[in-house]
């Protein structure tokens, strides 16, 4: 009797953890499906539902059908609590938020995300398989992925915090030559901590708890202190690198519990964002590694340089001036998000199209707060994706050009970038407005950019400015053209 038991309990896990692995494929290829879809602002939104789907599924089994040890889940009070808490404050915070302050939302969650890969290794170290303790020491699989859990989603926690600080204005930036070598300094130690704590041998892991915690520190403070020097144009790159090290935090827990679809989440999150930070980097003319130990831009001082006179333009004369050109390009920024003017922006280029105009738009890559900013604004007002070609192609088109439109973007036309060694910016690939005959630059003011320097752009001789809100300039110079 009792071999019938035993035999009927192997047939139940047998074919519970059959039907897990089958439902944790499905949602792995739902992620995957996702993603792909996610590459086209046309399908985006799908994408976000597939992949959802393939997480709540993956949860849905999880709890039903995981078991650790012999054991299921239990506890479910607690966890649909937190389930719930969770989904309404994320459902409240992105019903709420402003596309202007998109960036921080996804730097917030994104930490979120960093804090809970940590706070899973740090409670995890002290329950070490004893077995491998036994045989291997400290020095095992088990051992490795907890400390890379911990150092990397306590990384990406504090980076994400303070990149959310700085998106918002409330950290400013700091730049020192001597960061990159604290920052540098601070990850021999990071290392050397973790390799004495891996080597102590068949020890309780209880006892190395007081040197887990310093170590937990010491992530904390670098990824403060990696962060805090990036500024300007930069920003993206670095929110892009943390969503990576986020996804590949994500990944260690799916190791640590053997749950094969966090593991997959883990790697897709990881793998894009990696991709990402690479292609955005070649973009901008910068290593990984300097991204890695935080040396972004130039110098701290800046040649200076003549500054002319800006010349205004009226509404009436850029009207004309927009008319009777054959091919305009418009550059969009953060300012055009500020003033919510995507749909105007959308229209103006409308209006010049039906008067027999070619309109495109020009996208930089670190164009806004965030990878893809301009690109999920623009999609948000139904621009038609073909419209928007990236910087390296708009730079070959703009001979061509006869009027330049600059909507709210500063860093990323800024010339100091191509002919001032001093700059912060100095070295970064931008939109070469003054290729084309005439650049029309709409700004509230002469307010400085996100890197807090002058634009020299501004006062050249090609190029008039249109002062005012963008939403309503836009509205204003829409009608004149519509008038004509």
């Amino acid at each position: 009797m009792n071999q019938i038991i035993e035999f009927s309990k192997l047939v139940h896990f047998t074919f519970g953890d059959s039907v897990l692995e089958i439902i944790y494929l499905l949602a792995s290829i739902l992620f995957i499906i996702g993603l792909k879809r996610l590459s086209h602002p046309d399908t985006a939104k799908r994408g976000n539902l597939w992949a959802a789907t393939g997480m709540l599924i993956a949860i849905v089994a999880t709890l039903l059908l995981h078991r650790q040890n012999e054991h299921r889940i239990g506890n479910f009070g607690f966890i649909f609590t937190a389930i719930a808490i969770g989904t309404i404050t994320g459902w409240i915070i992105a019903r709420k938020v402003k596309m202007t302050k998109m960036p921080e939302m996804v730097s917030l969650f994104n930490g979120m995300g960093g804090a809970a890969a940590a706070l899973i290794s740090l409670m995890e170290f002290p329950h070490i398989n004893k077995e491998l303790i036994m045989q291997h020491g400290l020095l095992n699989w088990q051992a490795l992925v907890i400390f890379l859990g911990l150092i990397i989603g306590s990384v990406s926690f504090a980076g994400s915090i303070i990149a959310f600080g700085k998106l918002d204005g409330r950290i400013k930036d700091i730049r020192s030559r001597l960061l990159r070598l604290v920052n540098i300094i601070l990850l021999v130690v990071i290392i050397g901590i973790t390799l004495f704590i891996m080597t102590r041998g068949q020890i309780n892991p209880v006892e190395l708890t007081p040197f887990v915690y310093i170590l937990l520190a010491i992530s904390l403070v670098y990824g403060v202190l990696f962060v805090m020097p990036i500024g300007g144009a930069d920003m993206p790159v670095v929110i892009s690198l943390l969503n990576s090290f986020t996804g590949v935090a994500a990944a260690m827990g799916g190791f640590l519990y053997n749950n094969l679809v966090m593991l997959t989440g883990g790697i897709l999150v990881g793998s894009a964002g990696t991709i990402l930070t690479i292609l955005m980097c070649k973009a901008m003319n910068r290593s990984l590694f300097n991204v890695i130990i935080g040396a972004f831009g130039g110098n701290e001082t800046s040649v200076e340089s003549e500054i002319g006179t800006i010349k205004e333009v009226s509404i009436t004369d850029a009207a004309i001036l927009l008319s009777y050109s054959r091919k305009v390009m418009v550059v969009p920024g953060y300012g055009l998000a500020v003033a919510q003017a995507q749909h105007l922006a959308h229209e103006l280029d409308i209006v010049l199209e039906e008067k027999g105009l070619e309109v495109k738009y020009a996208i930089h890559p670190v164009a806004g707060r965030m990878p893809g900013h301009m690109n999920v604004l623009l999609a948000e007002a139904d621009v038609p994706y073909e419209k928007l070609i990236e910087s390296e192609q708009a730079n070959d088109e703009m001979e061509n050009v006869d009027v330049v439109v600059v909507i709210g973007a500063n860093d990323v036309v800024n010339p100091a970038a191509l002919d001032d060694p001093g700059s912060p910016i100095y070295g970064m690939p931008i939109i070469n407005t003054l290729k084309a005959k005439n650049v029309i630059v709409m700004k509230r003011g002469m307010g400085k950019g996100y890197a807090a320097i002058e634009n020299n752009l501004f006062f050249h001789e090609k190029t008039r400015m249109l002062f005012g809100n963008a939403k309503e300039t836009l509205q204003k110079l829409v009608s004149e053209i519509k008038n004509m």
